[in-house]
């Protein structure tokens, strides 16, 4: 029961993040083009996601992150010695997860003020829980800055390029953009030998309360480049559905994308009578992804489009 209470709290923190605000940031256009930009010169001003002028007076040396894909950046750029602080559901890198704790949704202000932090980043999709706490925060006379939800791909690139700017690492940052832009090439080129287009159910919490991925998430974007089609395109979203709902669309493929939360996820599917003629049930093409790499816009993403990929068409992209 406490893992799966515990998949719970992830999924509605992915749900939380992936549906806050799907608005592009407008300097989307500048990222990972190969130039290597001039690192920042403090102090430095930078509107953020909620619209406000930011003020970082030097190189932040002590930063809380309130968010998983906040965090896996900061490590990807460099910063592990920087973080002081993450939330409880950091679990990732394994050195993130060894870091203060300062709560979950809900964060504890006084122990992340008590970290003495030089930034806190925030995320736009927690904004509405986070309001006060964040101008407590600000009262203390910390920089808060507020990193833009991201929805797709550009968006993930947009949000590296960001934190790597206001935490003078933006030749860091143009690296692994490049890498991760360089990477989906690769993929999207090895898609195109695909020659029979499958039709994959992507399944995101499993019963009683079924979700898939519709339009307008990571994964059908992720879907789209490996040349597969998403059984539940026609709904938008973090979809909630029906047991029976899925058995219409019959997909030749099913993914499951929390078995690293619960336990044997392709039995559960398997055990769900109506389900028995669907054709990936019947010919047990059944497979189950990591949910962070799929979901968390960070600089794993492009390993979770690898990984669909191989379970959707093993003999194209061949482990």
């Amino acid at each position: 029961m406490k893992k799966f209470t515990q998949m719970t709290m992830m999924l509605l923190l992915v749900i939380a993040i992936i549906t806050g605000c799907s608005t592009a940031n407008e300097t989307a256009d500048q990222n990972g083009k190969g130039s290597q930009k001039v690192q920042s010169d403090f102090p430095l001003k930078v509107k953020d996601a909620s619209g406000k002028e930011v003020t970082i007076e030097e190189r932040p040396e002590k930063i809380v992150s309130l968010i998983p894909s906040n965090t896996e950046i900061l490590f990807a750029l460099g910063l592990e010695k920087e973080v002081v602080g993450v939330s409880d559901f950091d679990n990732y890198p394994e050195a993130a997860a060894k870091k203060t704790k300062i709560g979950g949704m809900e964060f504890n202000v006084e122990k992340i003020v008590g970290l003495k932090p030089d930034l806190v980043l925030a995320h736009e999709s927690g904004m509405a829980t986070a309001k006060d706490g964040l101008k407590q925060l600000e009262d203390a006379g910390i920089a808060v800055f507020v990193v833009k939800d991201a929805t797709n791909f550009d968006d993930t690139y947009d949000s590296i390029d960001t934190i790597s700017e206001v935490t003078g690492t933006e030749s860091k940052g143009d690296e692994i953009i490049k890498g991760m832009k360089d990477d989906l090439a690769d993929i999207e080129d090895k898609a195109k030998s695909v020659k029979e287009k499958k039709k994959v159910w992507v399944e995101v919490s499993p019963s009683p309360e079924i979700y898939t991925a519709g339009k307008g998430t990571f994964i059908d974007e992720m879907l789209k480049a490996i040349n597969a089609e998403n059984a539940a395109g026609d709904l938008d979203g973090w979809a909630k559905v029906s047991e029976e709902q899925p058995v219409a669309y019959n997909p030749d493929v099913i993914v499951t994308t929390y078995g690293y939360y619960t336990e044997k996820p392709k039995e559960q599917v398997i055990a769900r009578k109506a389900w028995k003629d669907v054709s990936a049930v019947k010919n047990n093409n059944i497979y189950d992804v990591h949910s962070d790499k799929v979901t968390r816009p960070g600089p794993r993403l492009i390993e979770g489009v690898e990984e669909l990929a191989k379970a959707i068409y093993p003999d194209v992209f061949k482990k």
